[in-house]
């Protein structure tokens, strides 16, 4: 009797909270400076301008694709949300360099191993925007998305609270 009730003013949904899995300053998709990722086409989330060097899994997951180049990573989590981490916007183009991959399509991975691994500074240097966007890609499937926007994050903080319908 009061399941509906507590649904309808959102208070049954179960809540499940994304890891940070790199540091840096979190920022809205919004400011990103790429319509794909800034507009959400990718997946609903946040951006982190980075500070650290390396891509970690921020909970036990799936990889399932990881570019060669090392520019980006694609996994499922234990919990249910499909996330996609694109290290720098046009990143593709450097084919490989200053990219270190850690781990490769099907593996199981725990949290706070190594995925990826960069050089931001020569990433910089070579003139390239080193945003890293981090998106859920089935946020359809939830209530709400909501990051931690204006946050310094290490490695394992909180990042993204997604709300179950």
């Amino acid at each position: 009797m009061f399941s509906s009730l507590f649904k309808s003013f959102g208070l049954s949904g179960r809540s499940i909270v994304l890891r940070a899995p790199l540091e840096g300053d979190v920022i809205p998709l919004s400011e990103v400076n790429d319509e794909t990722f800034a507009a959400g086409y990718l997946g609903q989330g946040v951006a982190i301008r980075p500070t650290g060097d390396r891509v970690i899994a921020p909970t036990a997951v799936k990889i399932e694709a990881i570019f060669p180049t090392g520019h980006a990573v694609a996994f499922r989590t234990v919990d249910g949300l499909d996330v996609l981490i694109h290290v720098g916007l046009e990143t593709y183009n450097l084919e490989g360099r200053h990219f270190k991959v850690h781990a490769a399509p099907g593996d199981m991975v725990t949290a706070g191993e190594t995925l990826i691994e960069f050089d931001r500074q020569a990433i910089v240097n070579e003139g390239y925007d080193i945003t890293v966007p981090v998106l859920i890609r089935n946020a359809v499937e939830f209530a709400s998305i909501k990051g931690d926007v204006g946050d310094h994050v290490t490695e394992l903080d909180q990042l993204i609270v997604a709300k179950s319908r």
